[in-house]
C-alpha cells in the first residue's frame, strides 16, 4: 500500500507539471478564441450588471427556464458562462495549491486503481494498456462530451482532451511501471522455498 500512495504521488506530481506546461505557459492561448478589448470590456460590463446580482456560478445564456427563453436558446446565439462576480491573479497561487493537491489525489485514485486491476499474472503492459484506456475514456466522456453535447466549438474542448489525456496518461505509466509490483512476482514462490514431498 506504502508503495502505491508514493507512487501516486509522484504521477499526481506529473499530472500537475503536464497541466502548468498547458495551462500555466503561453501554450494556454491556442483554445480560446479572442475578442478585442473594446468588446471584452463590453461583455464584461454586460457580465456584471447581469449577473452579480444572482451571484457566482455557471449559466446557459438564454435561460431555458421559460417559454421565451427556450425560443431564445433555439435562435442563438447562446453561452454558457461561468461566472465570478469578484476577479482573482490570473496566476492565482490559491488555486495553483488547490489543483496541485487535487492532481496528488487523482495520482493516489489511479495508483490504487491500478494496484486493484494488477491481479495474479498482471505485467507491466498489462496495466499500461490498463491506465492508458482509463485516461482514454475518461477524457473522451468528460472533455469531448461537452461539444458533443453542448454544440460548443471544438479547439478548446480538443486542446483540453489532450492536456488530460496526457497527463493522466503519464501518471497511469509512471504509477504502472514503478510502483504496483507485477503479479507474478507477488504470487511466484520463494526461490529457496522447496515444497514438501507428500
Amino acid at each position: 500500500m506504502t508503495r502505491a500512495v508514493i507512487g501516486g504521488l509522484i504521477g499526481g506530481f506529473l499530472l500537475y507539471l503536464v497541466g502548468f506546461i498547458f495551462w500555466g505557459t503561453p501554450l494556454a492561448g491556442i483554445p480560446f478564441s479572442q475578442a478585442d478589448e473594446t468588446r471584452s470590456a463590453a461583455v464584461q460590463s454586460a457580465l456584471a450588471q447581469n449577473l452579480t446580482e444572482t451571484g457566482t456560478g455557471s449559466y446557459i445564456i438564454p435561460s431555458l427556464g421559460t417559454p421565451g427563453g427556450t425560443t431564445l436558446f433555439g435562435q442563438g446565439p447562446i453561452a454558457t458562462v461561468h461566472f465570478n462576480t469578484g476577479g482573482f491573479p490570473a496566476m492565482d497561487t490559491n488555486s495553483l495549491i488547490q489543483g496541485f493537491v487535487l492532481a496528488l489525489i487523482v495520482g493516489v485514485v489511479m495508483a490504487f486503481a491500478l494496484r486493484a486491476a494488477g491481479g495474479a499474472g498482471s505485467t507491466f503492459g498489462e496495466r499500461g494498456k490498463v491506465a492508458v484506456l482509463y485516461a482514454l475514456a475518461i477524457t473522451l466522456w468528460s472533455i469531448l462530451g461537452q461539444p458533443v453535447f453542448n454544440h460548443y466549438g471544438w479547439t478548446y474542448w480538443v486542446y483540453a482532451f489532450v492536456a488530460d489525456f496526457i497527463g493522466l496518461t503519464m501518471c497511469g505509466l509512471v504509477i504502472a511501471r514503478w510502483f504496483v509490483v507485477d503479479g507474478r512476482e507477488e504470487s511466484a514462490p520463494a526461490a529457496d522455498y522447496v515444497p514438501p514431498d507428500l
